[in-house]
């Protein structure tokens, strides 16, 4: 791996120190593309002149230091355990040319407390991409390795989608609700993990539509999932497992209220509110699922806004929809 000094634009992190990684070898995409025949396979020879356009060189990133993590905590009270893993594997990176390498790890929780929030905020920390991978909706095992180009509307996988058309040879992939992912007798959506979730495979990563081997060592893997039962041992065996609690009542208020200073700070009306959100107001707010705040908090600047008054009231935040937006707490 060829290393220089280099900072890629992130508005999300002061200064990384980025690597340059190759994650594929152009002669092999060379040799595969001039054995097409010249009137056929149209798509997969597009797919062949887009990598070799786009090159092989990927940055590999890392923070420049252990970084500063007090507001993710403050912002995620309930992932403290997976945060001080994290942290863990920076300080390890640092002081040498080793690239980041985070063991995989699977968030375990109730719907809703913010599994993917958190996921966005890593990628963010880490100056590196994120991909999501829904797998509630994966009918068919090569939605992560692609499918043969012998069938038709055949494409490339997610995992070579985040590394040829993304920036980076160690994007975050979120492979969301894994314990929801369907399997029958000729595909397993989750049988390209057994070989991506091993550094030493994961190396040569072959995606099925471009026959091309590519390095996906350095991808940083955060699996999300309701129920482990669901997940193969083989699959659990690979990761760190964190099981995630709802929060308590302490930890939900402090949440929306770092929710309500975020979105008054991301906008530009949001000078238009006071600096932070009434008591009753947070009290509210702190029964719904943390991913319920969000549009909650959202629709009362707009309520707000429309009665023009600088500050959110109870009747602005919609009402609360039964048993299906609550969650439950920890005592």
């Amino acid at each position: 791996m060829e290393s220089r000094s280099l900072v890629p634009s992130n508005p999300g992190l002061k200064l990384p120190i980025a690597n340059v990684r190759s994650i594929f070898r152009p002669h092999d995409v060379e040799r595969k593309l001039a054995k097409l025949p010249p009137r056929d396979h149209e798509s997969l020879r597009a797919t062949y002149e887009r990598m070799l356009e786009l090159g092989p060189v990927r940055f590999q990133v890392k923070p420049s230091g252990v970084p500063e993590m007090a507001a993710l905590y403050e912002q995620l009270p309930n992932f403290s355990a997976a945060l001080d893993d994290v942290k863990r594997h920076v300080a390890l990176a640092q002081d040498s040319g080793d690239g980041l390498e985070v063991t995989p790890m699977l968030l375990l929780g109730p719907p809703g407390i913010g599994k993917t929030h958190f996921a966005r905020h890593l990628a963010e920390l880490l100056g590196t991409g994120m991909s999501l991978v829904p797998m509630s909706s994966m009918t068919a095992g090569w939605l992560l390795s692609g499918a043969s180009s012998q069938w038709k509307g055949a494409k490339p996988g997610k995992v070579f989608e985040a590394l040829v058309d993304g920036q980076y040879a160690n994007p975050v992939i979120v492979v969301d609700e894994i314990d929801k992912a369907s399997a029958d007798a000729q595909y397993d959506p989750l049988g390209s993990l057994y070989s991506l979730l091993e550094h030493d495979t994961a190396e040569s990563f072959m995606d099925e539509f471009a026959e091309i081997a590519l390095d996906a060592s350095q991808v940083i893997w955060i699996m999300t999932a309701n129920d482990d039962r669901c997940i193969p041992e083989p699959i659990l065996n690979r990761l760190n497992v964190f099981e995630i609690d709802a929060p308590s009542p302490e930890q939900a208020r402090a949440i929306a209220l770092n929710l309500y200073r975020g979105i008054r700070a991301e906008h530009g009306w949001g000078r238009r509110f006071d600096e932070e959100p009434a008591d009753d107001v947070l009290d509210l707010l702190a029964e719904l699922a943390p991913r319920e705040m969000r549009r909650a908090l959202m629709t009362g600047f707009g309520n707000a806004r429309l009665a023009n008054r600088g500050a959110i009231a109870v009747e602005d935040l919609p009402k609360l929809g039964g048993a299906k937006t609550r969650i439950g707490f920890v005592q």
